[in-house]
């Protein structure tokens, strides 16, 4: 009955496709962006370079896709909530944005490496320096980026709870998580205390967990917004 590629049920599982992709988009990036995760990144970086623009290309692409899944929702979010559609994409353009400007401080750091390597250490304590200036700015670059994705998953998880798109337990699991990892690992760096690693995976849950629903169900042909 949804033979039609323009069927709720068919985009639904496509954007459940996507999520998983997406989820891989926000994990492999981060693996690959180890060398300059160190204060030791002014000796890693250069020699890591291609790994890092693998990184980068990736991190961009990841945030295009994430505009392609709220493109994609956009004509069935719009006919059940038409203003919460909007808010998905627009906060999709503001991920974009922000990890445009994480990447340039991530370039920005591997250009600095090579600087210094090419001057075999010249001028070390300039480099110190710069260097502690790049990777202080870039942390909270980073971030905030995290911030806008963290309000990319909550308006997504919103949108699936209030049309009833996946069963409104689920959606509120997605949620919860949210919550859960912002407090857990963004919040507590802006208010002065470390963040806690093992609730990183958080997100991850609930994304599996809804990605895995609508590729099995796709989205329903009604869906509710009371």
């Amino acid at each position: 009955m949804d033979s039609h590629p323009d069927s709720p049920a068919r985009t639904g599982r496509l954007v459940g496709i996507l999520l998983f992709v997406q989820l891989a988009g926000l994990i492999v990036p981060f693996i690959l962006l180890h060398p300059i995760t160190s204060t030791a990144f002014l000796d890693t970086a250069a020699a890591s370079a291609p790994q890092l623009r693998t990184a980068v290309g990736l991190l961009f692409a990841n945030a295009a896709l994430t505009i392609v899944i709220a493109t994609l929702a956009f004509n069935t979010l719009r006919t059940h909530v038409p203003a919460m559609a909007l808010w998905l994409l627009t906060a999709s353009v503001l991920w974009f944005m922000a990890q445009a400007a994480d990447n340039a401080h991530v370039l920005s750091m591997v250009s600095l490496s090579r600087r210094y390597t090419d001057g075999s250490g010249a001028n070390a304590e300039m480099f110190e320096a710069l260097a502690s200036a790049a990777r202080s700015t870039r942390i909270w670059m980073h971030y905030t980026a995290l911030l806008l994705v963290e309000a990319w998953f909550l308006v997504f998880y919103a949108v699936l709870f209030r049309a009833a798109l996946v069963p409104r337990p689920l959606a509120l699991l997605g949620v919860a998580m949210v919550f859960l990892h912002a407090v857990g690992v963004t919040l507590p760096m802006f208010i002065g205390f470390e963040p806690t690693p093992m609730l990183a995976p958080s997100l991850a849950l609930s994304h599996v967990a809804i990605g895995a629903w609508l590729i099995a169900k796709g989205f329903p042909a009604e869906a509710r917004t009371r």
